[in-house]
């Protein structure tokens, strides 16, 4: 016996059966629908949460570098102030020419006033020690007559010789020297063996352009 289906006929009742087939399919449209939302929404969440990590990832590991390229910045900029600005160049040492004119003038003061270099020039192994003494007593009564009337000589230090002293940090090496055992670094404590002297003051005449400074004592001709 064969059957034989038409699909192109449709139903003349409408029962029971039929609302509640009808109210299935309706309801399994509506759970369908709602689940493919649900999971376009969490695929959408999920896209937007990796989108974040990635970007706050991407700002962590650019912040390091962005640090480097500034450190190498600075550090190209620090080179190039080295290249642009030159090295300090050393103060050369300038050294002062002394002229022997003051020098001269002054031994021939000291010859005019004490009959200095006479003295010196003189043998006085073959004299006494009282000849020697009167001698030496007339250039010394004739030298202090010239060093004073062209000179103010003044001590450096103020004490007595033979005090006790301190000299602080930094103190002027050239005119306090020391003796004796030398260690450590200042501030020094010593005894005062000698208290110095300065020159504060220089009264010497002006020479002529025609002057002679090298004959310190004129030859003598007695007619």
């Amino acid at each position: 016996m064969n059957y034989a289906i038409d699909l192109t006929l449709k139903p003349t009742t409408f029962d029971l059966w039929h609302v509640c087939l009808a109210g299935t399919v309706v309801a399994l449209a509506l759970i369908l629908v709602i689940v493919l939302l649900t999971t376009l929404f969490a695929m959408l969440r999920c896209k937007k949460s990796r989108g974040q990590q990635t970007s706050q990832t991407n700002t962590v590991a650019a912040e390091p570098i962005v640090k480097v390229v500034e450190k190498i910045i600075e550090v190209e900029k620090i080179v190039e102030v080295e290249k642009l600005v030159p090295a300090p160049i050393p103060e050369p040492v300038i050294l002062k020419e002394a002229t022997p004119d003051a020098a001269l003038q002054l031994l021939g003061l000291l010859q005019k006033d004490a009959r200095f270099i006479d003295f010196i020039q003189e043998d006085i192994g073959s004299y006494s020690d009282a000849d020697v003494g009167v001698a030496a007593r007339v250039v010394h009564e004739g030298c202090k007559k010239a060093v004073h009337e062209h000179f103010t000589i003044a001590p450096i230090r103020s004490e007595f010789e033979g005090d006790k002293v301190t000299l602080p940090v930094g103190f002027d090496a050239a005119s306090v020297r020391l003796t004796g055992n030398i260690v450590g670094s200042a501030p020094f404590t010593g005894t005062l063996v000698h208290k110095g002297w300065q020159v504060t003051d220089v009264r010497l005449a002006k020479l002529t352009q025609t002057h002679n400074a090298n004959i310190v004592a004129a030859a003598e001709v007695e007619l």
